[in-house]
């Protein structure tokens, strides 16, 4: 199967200490706090992080996820795979920077046919919002 070229590419300031934007994309009590509900990470090469979402967003979606995690460095990187029929990959990069820490996103791997669009673009969109609700999560302390 021929794989998609274009990775989705996100970036977001989160005006935090590296270490907490870290932990509140790679702990179950950080994900649990922004973005999921009775979620689960193993944070070690080899572990995995089951995403759970309950009446999730306009849609109310409920919905479980398990990604396994390809590669932890605390608190500089965090690589896991998505999608268990087809994975691919999304790689999470901290930069500590004078503002606070800068969380970037590249997911990559989707497969070259109408679905892999279709999961890409999802996804795409899905980042873009996801960045946002972890940047105020952090800042602010405020859950969607």
């Amino acid at each position: 199967m021929k794989i998609f070229d274009a990775p989705i590419l996100h970036k977001v300031l989160v005006r935090a200490p590296r270490e907490k934007v870290y932990d509140a994309m790679t702990t179950t009590e950080g994900l649990d706090g922004w973005f999921t509900e009775g979620s689960f990470v193993d944070r070690k090469v080899g572990g995995k992080i089951i995403f759970r979402w309950k009446n999730w967003g306009v849609d109310k979606v409920t919905s479980e996820a398990e990604c396994p995690i390809i590669e932890v460095k605390v608190p500089e990187r965090f690589v896991f795979k998505w999608w268990d029929d087809h994975y691919t990959t999304v790689e999470m990069d901290f930069e500590e920077v004078k503002e606070g820490t800068i969380l970037s996103v590249k997911e990559h791997g989707y497969q070259d046919t109408k679905e892999g669009h279709r999961r890409c673009l999802e996804c795409a969109t899905g980042w873009g919002e996801a960045l946002t609700l972890i940047k105020f999560y952090v800042e602010h302390g405020l859950r969607y």
